[in-house]
């Protein structure tokens, strides 16, 4: 049984005032020297990487940290580096941390290290003195397009689940990770990983005022929230839900499913309009494919499709068409919340009551499922995987395609370097560089050997020998920075967005920047917009993964302030 300090120290006292000889003054101080070092006290200091363990590569991604402090309270730095070294950014971040306190924090960070990286995670106090470290922090690396699903559900067993690929590859098979409320991010850079995110309506009434506002800006700038729904009063308890739900729910009504929801999965409930054969071919028709249900379905020229006579397309390997039913979850009765919608559109709908609505949300997209799919019949469901691959809208080439050797690429960061590329960031001329050395040789040899010979003090070449080299070493370096060194330079590229919220608009941009510095000198870069981090060129995994930049960015609150 653990111990208290009051309990270790009365028995301390026990000990020696009953067993020894030694007088109680002694044992008083021991027992002071006791308390004394156990006032210190202790530090937990936990961090955790990405989402769940998960990073996307070539993306941001959270960093949360939990630090305990039971001992004196002092000033720390929580700092973030890469391990593997090269041009990488530090990240920092400034917090109080008094007397028996717990405090948690998520940080920012773009993955630029490389794949396997490790990464290293130090407190620091006001001194510079290491008060904890994390060292060899490693992430489960994801491709920069596997399928990567955040979620929030109501229990563990409530999670998501996908379909396995064919591939053996365990970077490239969907995955869903799941985010607890404590360490959820609250700034919407942390959550530009997740190709979607699953919020359950019991759940979100614990999220805080910030993170609510980072998940909107996140959803308005293009993310796709999910929203299962457990009861209506969690929706109608919480404001900034009911507001965002294109439907206002009253009641809750159990209706059969009817195979329905089968249905819709294989995509029965879709009938292309069929086209008549042209007069001038003897081909067969072929069924267009419509651009939106091209998008949902994957249908692209790709592998996994075949294409007939006159290189159209015929029919898509579609692994949801196969499916096969399940009985007992088709003759099952499913809870729903009813009401009435006000925009977006049905997707599915059962005896005229809707299961699925989508709507926009500035640049992205929230789907209400008006049932919880946590709950039976839906947990036990044989094709629940298939379900949410057509929820989260994963085409369905990902599961039909042979190869996903994907390795390498290039960023288009580079292009977006060059536009705002330095014009005077310029080579020496070949003919200077020329003149320079003729110049230089014949001055070290006839010219010098010229005049010491005539003034009879050949002796001295060993004094203007050193002289010549360090005067055209002067020489070069003084032409080379007029040629070539210019003034410092800052250009900007921005791009702005803007997304439309109503009568009004909210602006989501980025800026490029580029500094041209004719000598070696240090920068500082400061941002209070409203959402606001820097990284480096990225460039690209054929080019190591990296940054070509070395950079410390500390985070204020939503800004930050950088030195480069």
């Amino acid at each position: 049984m653990a111990l208290t300090t009051v309990q270790f120290l009365m028995r301390v006292w026990r000990l020696f005032s009953r067993r020894s000889r030694l007088p109680r003054l002694v044992c008083l101080l021991g027992c002071f020297g006791g308390l004394v070092f156990s006032s210190r006290g202790t530090l937990q200091f936990d961090v955790f990487l990405g989402y769940d363990g998960a990073v996307h590569e070539a993306d941001w991604f959270p960093v949360a940290c939990e630090v305990l402090n039971d001992g004196p309270p002092f000033n720390a730095v929580f700092e973030l580096s890469n391990e593997g070294g090269g041009r990488n950014q530090s990240r920092q971040m400034v917090l109080e941390l008094p007397t028996n306190t717990r405090k948690r924090f998520v940080l920012p960070v773009f993955a630029s290290a490389g794949r396997s990286s490790r990464w290293s995670a130090r407190l620091l106090d006001e001194k510079g003195k290491i008060r904890a470290e994390r060292d060899g922090l490693v992430a489960r690396d994801r491709t920069w397009d596997s399928p990567l699903i955040g979620a929030v559900p109501r229990t563990f067993g409530g999670l998501p689940d996908f379909p396995k690929i064919t591939s053996r590859q365990e970077e490239f098979q969907p995955l869903v990770a799941r985010l607890q409320v404590d360490h959820f991010p609250d700034t919407p850079f942390a959550l530009e990983g997740l190709d979607a995110l699953y919020l359950n309506s019991e759940r979100a009434l614990d999220l805080k005022d910030n993170q609510v506002t980072a998940l909107l800006a996140w959803l308005n700038g293009g993310g796709h929230l999910i929203l299962g729904v457990e009861q209506p009063v969690d929706v109608n308890g919480n404001l900034w839900l009911r507001q965002l739900l294109p439907c206002a729910l009253t009641d809750v009504v159990t209706k059969p499913i009817k195979g329905e929801i089968q249905k819709w999965l294989r995509g029965e409930n879709i009938e292309p309009k069929p086209v008549p054969p042209s007069s001038n071919t003897a081909a067969p028709a072929v069924t267009p494919i419509d651009p939106k249900l091209a998008r949902r379905y994957g249908l692209k020229m790709a592998p996994g499709f075949r294409a007939d006579g006159r290189g159209g397309l015929a029919s898509p390997a579609n692994p949801f068409v196969s499916l096969a039913a399940d009985e007992a979850f088709d003759q099952a009765e499913l809870p729903v919340a009813t009401g009435s919608v006000r925009d977006g559109k049905v997707l599915l709908s059962l005896d005229n009551l809707p299961l699925i609505i989508e709507a926009r949300r500035g640049r992205g997209r929230l789907t209400v499922l008006t049932f919880s799919p946590e709950r039976e019949p839906l947990r036990s469901w044989k094709n629940r995987a298939w379900f949410w691959a057509k929820v989260v809208d994963l085409p369905s080439t990902w599961f039909t395609r042979p190869d996903f050797n994907r390795y390498g690429g290039m960023s288009i960061d580079g292009v977006i370097g060059a536009m705002i590329d330095s014009t005077q960031v310029r080579k020496l001329p070949v003919k200077w560089l020329l003149l320079l050395l003729v110049v230089y040789l014949v001055v070290i040899g006839p010219l010098d050997q010229y005049w010491l010979k005539r003034i009879n003090r050949q002796m001295l070449t060993w004094l203007t020998f050193p002289a010549y080299v360090a005067l055209f070493s002067g020489l070069i370096y003084f032409i080379g920075y007029k040629l070539r060194a210019g003034e410092t330079e800052w250009n900007e590229l921005h791009l702005v967005d803007v997304v439309p919220q109503g009568e009004q608009a909210e602006l989501r941009g980025r800026t490029y920047a580029s500094v041209y510095s004719p000598v070696n000198a240090r920068y500082e870069l400061v941002s209070e917009q409203p959402y606001a981090t820097l990284r480096g060129e990225f460039q690209g995994p054929w080019a190591g993964g990296i940054e070509s930049s070395r950079a410390t960015v500390e985070q204020r609150g939503n800004g930050f302030r950088g030195e480069i």
